[in-house]
């Protein structure tokens, strides 16, 4: 007999705008674009800004996309865009010959300055990144970690004395040869050196994931803890074609949890349930790799409205918002 795969459904606090609509697509981009999703957003000097990964150029029988890159956009609303005519951050741009891509970026602003996260696909390995930029068109990058790691967050202030992340280390070997990664958080006096590195979420903790979990959008304070919303993968090896691949087997939820102010590597409460899940035309269908939710962003607005950015189907940035009270009662105590 044939197993049916279990149906995850958003919870009921979620609304999406424009019922699914994206914020941005390939068709908004004045230069050569694909893909365009997993983008981190913040505020920024009296505006939203918004740098999202672009996907281009793929293989045609493989679909293996053969360039990504990085570009910037401004609104006024957080609803409507307007993008810059040209790339903010490419390959090139690294200037080190052992760089190949940069993409999934994330936007932290601490102390009135604007920081990246970003993932560097190296030709030794997959790295997290961190810099910071003023204006969006130029960079400083602050640090690079070792192979192999993303999903970097930076938390908007710091904890204890000290600036923290969340990260996703790619532990193949200790974890059984395949997928099972998790979320760990690191410690930093100065967000160059980096280390009381430590487990924070295992992805057995989470009941909607058998794959990996990882860090999504920059956590952000409230009364009763740190908010975070996290990525979550579940497997199931009957799934088929699913997108442009011969076959996609995965399907991504966006999770959240709440973490200790003070130890922000310690979870007090969690969501047993997805925040988002995979439901909307956007997010099941046509895209390059269907049932995706990937959040990016996360800024919560002066009445309470959290606003939650995220990527979906690996093809278009889309926008869901809920009361971040609501939020916060989510997430029970473990």
């Amino acid at each position: 007999m044939a197993t049916v795969e279990p149906k995850l459904v958003s919870s009921p606090v979620i609304k999406r705008y424009n019922g699914g609509e994206p914020v941005l697509s390939k068709k908004d981009i004045p230069y050569k674009a694909d893909c365009i999703f997993n983008a981190g957003v913040t505020k920024y000097n009296g505006r939203y800004v918004m740098v999202f990964r672009n996907d281009y150029d793929p293989d045609p029988e493989t679909q293996f996309m053969h360039n990504r890159e990085l570009g910037v956009a401004y609104s006024a609303d957080g609803k409507h865009w307007e993008v810059e005519k040209k790339p903010f951050l490419t390959a090139d741009m690294m200037h080190d010959d052992d760089v190949v891509f940069v993409y999934d970026p994330r936007l932290t602003v601490i102390d009135g300055v604007c920081y990246l996260c970003f993932a560097v696909d190296t030709k030794h390995g997959v790295c997290g990144g961190i810099a910071r930029t003023d204006d969006f068109e130029h960079i400083t990058v602050l640090s690079r970690s070792a192979p192999d790691n993303r999903n970097m967050v930076l938390f908007p202030e710091k904890a204890g004395g000290k600036y923290w992340r969340l990260e996703r280390p790619f532990p193949v070997y200790s974890r059984g040869g395949i997928d099972r990664f998790d979320i760990w958080s690191s410690a930093s006096p100065d967000l160059r050196y980096w280390g009381d590195t430590s487990l924070t979420l295992a992805v057995e903790q989470v009941p909607y994931s058998n794959d990996k979990i990882g860090p999504a959008a920059p956590p952000v304070r409230t009364k009763k803890g740190w908010l975070t919303v996290f990525h979550a993968v579940d497997i199931d090896r009957t799934r088929g074609k699913n997108g442009w691949e011969a076959k996609w087997q995965k399907r991504y939820c966006a999770g959240v949890a709440l973490l200790d102010l003070d130890n922000p590597s310690k979870v007090i409460g969690l969501s047993r349930e997805p925040l988002i899940a995979p439901e909307t035309d956007y997010e099941v269908n046509g895209g390059f790799r269907n049932n995706v939710i990937f959040p990016g962003g996360l800024i919560v607005e002066p009445d309470g409205e959290a606003k939650i950015y995220y990527g979906a189907s690996d093809t278009v940035e889309c926008l869901a918002s809920a009361h971040i009270d609501d939020l916060v009662n989510l997430c029970k105590p473990l």
